[in-house]
């Protein structure tokens, strides 16, 4: 079985879109609305921007999902999801290529998501570590330890868990963890605590928009990060959507449940190649590949 999944923030790069808008009339017409939607030309930075330009979050958003959707949809007959997942910001990519939410309402919402998280992180300085070398439960342990907030948020791959909080508590777990055994701890980049209860502010923003989205049911399942369950629910991927800025995200968990479900191969589609390294330390033997046109 075919499963197609979608990157979520970080895997931008200057340029990216370039050759869907050059070589493709249907993906020029559909970053053209984009732009229209937005209110602003995205394609210019997409195409022409600095790295520190793409790292805006208003920015970096839609453009990882703008290239991811317009990607599948440049594939036409040839994108044949039999199970579709996104890390992240791209599971709105995933339902989006899967049918249940149109492109203009997607790229709503996740604009909607972008200005949401961004506005949560102005207000609380937090954010978020990369821990290598550990099993989850000595993870998830040693954050339960921790007084000031800190939650594990990506599940990336087994002895891969980034943790996610206020800075206090993510330096307090780091030095915890790091006596623990961990390999490396590694601070990233990022605007915040993504994926942790400082989100709960930029979740509330969201829900509106999102219970006033129409979502229908997907051409097929959907596994969401939540829970790793596929559904094909619109109600239950609501509620999941909804549950996923303060949630964490199981990507490890649902690869594993889209092995378990017959998943023969796994399509990375949109830009780099994070998600198919990822699927590799699951399962090395597992057939994985990058969504192309030409």
């Amino acid at each position: 079985m075919k499963a197609y999944i979608f990157p979520g923030q970080g895997a931008q790069f200057s340029g990216m879109g370039t050759g869907l808008y050059e070589k493709h009339e249907d993906a020029r017409e559909l970053f053209e609305n984009a732009n229209q939607i937005l209110g602003f030309r995205i394609t210019d930075i997409m195409f022409n921007g600095t790295e520190e330009d793409l790292k805006q979050t208003r920015v970096t958003q839609p453009a990882i999902f703008l290239h991811s959707v317009i990607l599948a949809k440049t594939l036409g007959d040839a994108f044949k999801p039999e199970m579709v997942a996104g890390h992240s910001l791209g599971e709105f990519s995933a339902l989006v290529a899967a049918g249940s939410i149109t492109f203009e309402d997607g790229l709503r919402l996740v604009t909607a998501r972008a200005n949401a998280m961004q506005h949560a992180c102005e207000i609380q300085p937090s954010t978020m570590a990369a821990v290598l070398g550990l099993d989850d439960f000595t993870v998830e342990d040693i954050c339960h330890q921790v007084t000031r907030v800190v939650v594990p948020a990506n599940y990336n791959c087994p002895g891969q868990l980034v943790i996610s909080g206020t800075i206090e508590g993510v330096q307090e777990a780091s030095e915890k963890l790091k006596a623990a055994g961990a390999k490396r701890v590694l601070p990233l980049n990022v605007g915040g605590a993504f994926h942790s209860p400082l989100m709960e502010l930029a979740r509330v923003e969201l829900e509106t928009a999102i219970l006033n989205t129409t979502i229908k049911v997907p051409v097929c399942p959907v596994y969401q990060n939540v829970n790793a369950q596929p559904t094909i629910d619109p109600d239950t991927i609501k509620i999941n959507l909804n549950k996923q800025l303060t949630g964490a995200v199981r990507w490890t968990q649902t690869m594993q449940r889209m092995l378990q479900d017959g998943a023969t191969s796994f399509i990375e589609t949109g830009p780099g190649n994070v998600l198919q390294g990822l699927v590799k330390k699951v399962d090395r033997n597992v057939l994985t590949e990058h969504a192309w046109i030409a």
